[in-house]
């Protein structure tokens, strides 16, 4: 069982997270990071399924170089997840992971990363949340609205099944679609952040990209139903 929620505290705004994807990025990827980071997004989680062993050692090394070298700059710090891959957060010192539908079971994540480290799940039923709820610190549920970086052809689950997902105890990332048009909405709903992808890197300036970002999270309510108010990572 976890030993603490992640982001619980006193903060102002949700999580900002940004999920890497090289497919999805218009520029250098290390420089589009470093921006976003620069100008206020938290947590960088990387996901890149087309790279195995050293390659993906590597690209995961100067993902996180980018963003931690950037958090520094501005003061603050970062939170670097890794999708999946465990071996490789282990071995790049990253603060957690995001499991999978096909990824190993949370249990198992917490008994080889151990009990500092943030376990995050993927979900797309408010179901899997609760089965999983004893085991894991966030849960990333996704696709909120249609996915900006990705076709999709199921259905999109919308604010109200989200709403009913931040009701429970487990602190709900919401990903698909989240743009600053919705965002406000989406924090409103009871996400403790949005994870976004193309909103960020397909965006022709990835800084003023998260500054909309930002600005659309902080005119959210200060108190949201179902979750504790996120502590800032700085």
């Amino acid at each position: 069982m976890p030993n603490r929620n992640p982001i619980e505290g006193r903060r102002r705004d949700p999580i900002l997270c940004l999920v890497i994807e090289r497919s999805a990025v218009r520029g250098d990827l290390a420089r589009c990071v470093a921006a976003a980071v620069g100008a206020g997004v938290d947590w960088v989680q990387i996901r890149e399924r087309n790279l195995e062993g050293a390659a993906l050692l590597k690209h995961a090394e100067e993902i996180n170089r980018a963003a931690r070298q950037a958090a520094a700059q501005r003061g603050g710090c970062v939170k670097i997840f890794v999708n999946r891959r465990i071996d490789i957060a282990l071995a790049l010192g990253a603060d957690g992971v995001q499991l999978g539908f096909d990824a190993v079971d949370p249990r198992t994540a917490r008994r080889l990363l151990g009990v500092d480290a943030t376990i995050g799940i993927s979900a797309h039923h408010t179901d899997e949340i609760r089965a999983a709820a004893r085991e894991v610190d966030c849960a990333q549920l996704a696709p909120i609205f249609q996915p900006l970086s990705k076709p999709h052809a199921g259905p999109c689950l919308g604010v109200r099944v989200l709403e009913e997902a931040a009701r429970d105890d487990t602190p709900v990332i919401a990903q698909g679609g989240i743009t600053p048009t919705n965002a406000t909405a989406v924090a409103a709903a009871g996400a403790a952040g949005i994870a976004v992808t193309g909103a960020i890197l397909s965006a022709p300036d990835p800084a003023a990209a998260t500054r909309a970002l930002r600005a659309a999270l902080a005119d959210a309510p200060p108190t949201r139903p179902g979750v504790s108010t996120p502590a800032s990572p700085g």
